[in-house]
C-alpha cells in the first residue's frame, strides 16, 4: 500500500497514534491527527508534529474533518463505531487501525498472539527465544512502542514479534502474520464490543488472511478456540495442559513436550522454569511452539524457559516486609486475569481490587476470592457492585476505601505471616490512573516506603 501523496487521517493521539502520524507523514502523506480530547488533556508531546507540519485539531470530532481525506488510521482507544468513522465508512473513506499501518510498512515475518490474557508474557517470552539465533527481532504491538514505529528497524532478514488486542484488529483489512496464536477467550472489553460474538470475532480476525503456508496457534482446552481450528486455512498447532495432542504442544510427565508430523520432542521439564503457575505453563507452551515453528532449536528454548522471569506488573514480587510478601499484578484488568494470579498462591491472600468496571460477571471470581483470600480491600468506580458480589458470594472480610495509598497501607496494618499483598485489581486503571503501568509503579512505590 503507498501512502504518499495521500490525505490521511489519524485517530487518537495517544502513543499510537502520535508515532504512526510522524511515520506517515515521513513517508510523504499529508497528515492530520485528530482528537476529541481537549488539548489539555492531551499525554502525549505532539510538538515534534506540529514542527513537522503535521495538522493538529484537538477537541471536537465532525464530520467536516473528512473532507478530502483518502485514508483514516485509527488508535486502539478509539473505538470503531463512533459516528465519525461510521460517517467516514459511509463516503467510501478505508478505515485502518495503525497495525494495519505497520503490516504494510514491514518486510520480515509477523508473529502475532493475541487472547484475553497471557499476551504480554507469550509475546515477551517469545522474543527471548528468537533472540537466541541472532536475527534482529522486534518486539511490539500492545506492548511498548507502536508496531509502526518498530518495524521500521527491521529488514526482510529479521523477525517482528507482535502483541495484538482486540481493538487493534477492529480495524485490520490485509494484516497477515506468518504465525499467530489465540491463548485463550474470556469475557472483556464487552463495554466495547458488546457481546462475546463480537469479542471473538475480533479475534479471529488475526488468522483470517492466513494461507496454507502460515501456522495458527490454539488453546486446545478452550473449546471456543479448538471450534476455531475448522475455520482456517493455516496449519494448527495446539497446545494443551489437560491432553496429548496430535500436532502441538502439551505436558508428559512433568515435561513440555511437542509432537509435530510424527515426532514427539521433549522441550523442558516444568519445574525447571522460572514462572510459575498453570497460567504460565499454557503461556510457554504457545511461545515454545511459535518458537518451533520458527526453526529455534530446542536447546535453546529450553535454556530461555530456565531463565526467564516474566515481565513487569504480572505477579511480579516487590518487597517483603515484616515477613510478608508484596506482589504488583496490576495487569490484571479483568476478572479472569485475577484468577490466575489467586490461582498462583496457596491461599492467605489480602487481595487490593477494584477500579474502572468493565461490568464482567464476578460470579466465579468471587468464588476464588473466598476460597483463597483473608482480606478483601476494595477501592474505585467498581468497589461498589465488587463488594455486593463479593458479599453475596460469602466473603467474610471485606474492606472498602476511598483512595489508593488508603488500600496499601490497610494492607500494611492488617499483614501477618504466612500472609502475601497482593494487588490484583481485576478492572481497568482509568479512574484513578493513566494505565495499568503507572498503577503497578506507584504501588510498587509505595511498597517499598512502608515500615
Amino acid at each position: 500500500m503507498n501512502f504518499r501523496g495521500q490525505n490521511i487521517l489519524v485517530l487518537g493521539a495517544g502513543i499510537s497514534g502520535i508515532a504512526v502520524a510522524a511515520i506517515l507523514h515521513k513517508l510523504g502523506a499529508k497528515v492530520t491527527l485528530n482528537d476529541d480530547k481537549a488539548p489539555d488533556k492531551i499525554k502525549g508531546d505532539v510538538t515534534p508534529l506540529r514542527e513537522l507540519g503535521v495538522a493538529l485539531i484537538f477537541g471536537r470530532q465532525d464530520v467536516n474533518l473528512l473532507d478530502g481525506i483518502d485514508f483514516i488510521v485509527v488508535s486502539p482507544g478509539v473505538p470503531i463505531d463512533i459516528p465519525l468513522i461510521l460517517a467516514a465508512k459511509n463516503k467510501g473513506i478505508t478505515v485502518m487501525s495503525e497495525i494495519e499501518v505497520a503490516y504494510h510498512l514491514c518486510p520480515a515475518p509477523i508473529i502475532a498472539i493475541t487472547g484475553t490474557n497471557g499476551k504480554t508474557t507469550t509475546t515477551t517470552l517469545l522474543g527471548e527465544m528468537l533472540r537466541t539465533t541472532g536475527r534482529d527481532v522486534v518486539v511490539g504491538g500492545n506492548i511498548g512502542a507502536a508496531l509502526s514505529q518498530e518495524v521500521a528497524s527491521v529488514d526482510k532478514n529479521g523477525i517482528v514479534v507482535a502483541e495484538i488486542s482486540s481493538f487493534q484488529l477492529e480495524g485490520v483489512i490485509d494484516f497477515h502474520p506468518h504465525i499467530s496464536a489465540i491463548l485463550n477467550v474470556t469475557p472483556d472489553h464487552l463495554d466495547r464490543h458488546y457481546s462475546m460474538a463480537a469479542y471473538i470475532q475480533m479475534k479471529e480476525r488475526i488468522f483470517a488472511k492466513q494461507t496454507a503456508a502460515d501456522y495458527l496457534i490454539l488453546n486446545y482446552d478452550d473449546g471456543i478456540l479448538r471450534d476455531m481450528s475448522q475455520r482456517t486455512a493455516a496449519q494448527v498447532f495446539f497446545f494443551s495442559r489437560k491432553s496429548e495432542v496430535e500436532n502441538g504442544a502439551f505436558v508428559k510427565d512433568g515435561v513440555i513436550t511437542i509432537t509435530w508430523q510424527g515426532k514427539t520432542l521433549p522441550v523442558c521439564a516444568v519445574e525447571k522454569m522460572q514462572i510459575k503457575g498453570s497460567h504460565n505453563i499454557e503461556n510457554a507452551m504457545a511461545a515454545c511452539g511459535a518458537a518451533f515453528l520458527s526453526g529455534i532449536p530446542l536447546p535453546e528454548i529450553a535454556a530461555v524457559l530456565q531463565t526467564f522471569a516474566g515481565v513487569e506488573h504480572r505477579i511480579e514480587p516487590v518487597r517483603t516486609v515484616n515477613g510478608v510478601e508484596y506482589y504488583n499484578d496490576s495487569k490484571a484488568t479483568n476478572p479472569e486475569s485475577a484468577m490466575k494470579a489467586l490461582e498462583s498462591f496457596p491461599g492467605h491472600i489480602i487481595l487490593i481490587a477494584g477500579g474502572t468496571d468493565k461490568h464482567t460477571d464476578l460470579t466465579a471470581f468471587m468464588g476464588l476470592v473466598k476460597e483463597k483470600t483473608d482480606h478483601l480491600i476494595l477501592l474505585g468506580e467498581a468497589g461498589e457492585r465488587f463488594c455486593a458480589a463479593a458479599k453475596r458470594a460469602g466473603v467474610q472480610s471485606i474492606h472498602q476505601v476511598a483512595t489508593f495509598t488508603a488500600a496499601v497501607d490497610l494492607a500494611f496494618q492488617l499483614a501477618k505471616p504466612p500472609q502475601v499483598v497482593v494487588l490484583s485489581p481485576a478492572c481497568s486503571s482509568y479512574d484513578m490512573f493513566a494505565n495499568y503501568e503507572e498503577r503497578g509503579r506507584a504501588f510498587k512505590k509505595m511498597v517499598r516506603e512502608l515500615g
